[in-house]
């Protein structure tokens, strides 16, 4: 069996939402059996056709002005033909975003996310991720601290993004990604 095609797909303005695709794709790559790449969604606008040779994608942008940044927008708009075809039917999605607040209206980007797969055709995995502060874990430490089922929610400070982050989120970044893995392995092949 071959293994799957996994893409991150991501835009990021000042290396945050970066940091935390990489921490994505490290979880990714735990399971062991998928090939994951890293894109820039301004490398896929000029040519959207690529993303045919994947089987799951992972969205990534900054949440700016309650939305995707315009160049992850423009991304999307990019695949406007695939969408007219539906050549990316039946893959596996998700998101994430940051945001330097803890709300920062994560959820309207992730639900601009959410609506674009779904136009696709695509089949959505959420965040199952269980808020570990409910179980005695430190606030700053725990998984899915920002409590998102949608997708992953990361806030960043205002350091280098590798000093940006609390562990908790480091931490859901590489979990989130581990299951998206999974899950793109336990299903079957695009339509």
């Amino acid at each position: 069996m071959n293994p799957k095609q996994l893409a991150v797909i991501y835009h990021s303005g000042h290396g945050h939402t970066e940091h935390i695709a990489r921490q994505v794709q490290l979880g990714a790559q735990q399971a062991g059996d998928a090939r994951v790449e890293l894109i820039k969604a301004e490398s896929l606008i000029a040519r959207p056709d690529d993303l045919q040779a994947y089987d799951g994608f992972i969205l990534g942008s900054p949440t700016y002005l309650g939305g995707v940044s315009g160049v992850f927008k423009s991304f999307m708009d990019a695949t406007g033909r695939l969408w007219r075809q539906q050549a990316l039917k039946g893959r596996l999605a998700a998101g994430f975003t940051v945001s330097s607040l803890p709300a920062g209206d994560k959820q309207s980007t992730l639900q601009s996310m959410f609506t674009f797969c779904m136009q696709h055709g695509m089949l959505w995995v959420g965040n199952p991720i269980l808020p570990e502060q409910h179980s005695g874990v430190a606030y700053e430490e725990a998984a899915n601290r920002l409590g998102s089922w949608s997708g992953l929610m990361a806030q960043a400070g205002h350091a280098s993004p590798a000093d940006s982050f609390a562990p908790g989120d480091i931490k859901t970044a590489r979990m989130f990604g581990l299951n998206f893995a999974e899950t793109l392995r336990r299903v079957g092949q695009p339509a």
